[in-house]
């Protein structure tokens, strides 16, 4: 599948950014050269050079850019869904689901970048610990809002969960994994409303 290019309304560093962010999730960031990123976003070495000074920091502009485009999406998603504190939590394993259908699923992108390094690496680490801690604030806030006695923690168990939905997806390609997350969330569910009863 050939790897679209940027819109050439935007700078030419900002398509180097567009074109890192696809190909790097896409093909992972060791397999994707410097070369094929300019190739595709119609760009200069200096260009490159001059913005970033180094792959590694078009690493870090490109996962920063991807984290942060992701958690707006599936948050609008969550609150599409409804007005109901509750029915919001819910609206998570959907939310992943449209992402799977959507054409543009390759796992995440601080998972793959973390596992195909040294496990040592601490920029990648830092970049990935960012993410993790942006999308449980957001999840922590829906289960406050939801009334739940121990929103933090529940946060937790919903970020356990997700990433083993999205690894699931991405080894088996088969749906099932989506089935198999919302029971585990309604179940989640249902003990928290018991406790609170």
């Amino acid at each position: 599948m050939p790897i679209p290019s940027p819109p050439e309304a935007l700078a030419p560093h900002e398509r180097i950014v567009a074109a890192a962010r696809e190909m790097f999730c896409r093909d992972g960031i060791h397999a994707t050269g410097v070369d094929r990123i300019l190739a595709a976003a119609g760009a200069s070495k200096m260009t490159l050079y001059s913005r970033f000074g180094s792959k590694e920091a078009l690493v870090r502009a490109a996962l920063r850019e991807e984290g942060q485009a992701w958690r707006e999406a599936f948050a609008a998603e969550v609150a599409a869904a409804s007005d109901d504190p509750r029915a919001r939590l819910r609206a998570i394993v959907p939310a992943l689901a449209g992402w799977f259908r959507g054409g543009r699923f390759y796992g995440c992108a601080f998972i793959n970048a973390v596992a195909e390094h040294t496990k040592g690496e601490p920029w990648l680490r830092e970049l990935a610990t960012e993410h993790r801690a942006a999308c449980r604030a957001f999840l922590a806030g829906l289960a406050g809002d939801a009334g739940l006695a121990h929103p933090g923690e529940f946060a937790e168990t919903l970020l356990l969960l997700i990433d083993g939905a999205i690894a699931g997806l991405m080894v088996t390609g088969d749906e099932g994994v989506l089935a198999t997350a919302a029971r585990t969330l309604d179940a989640l569910l249902a003990v928290e409303e018991s406790a609170g009863a």
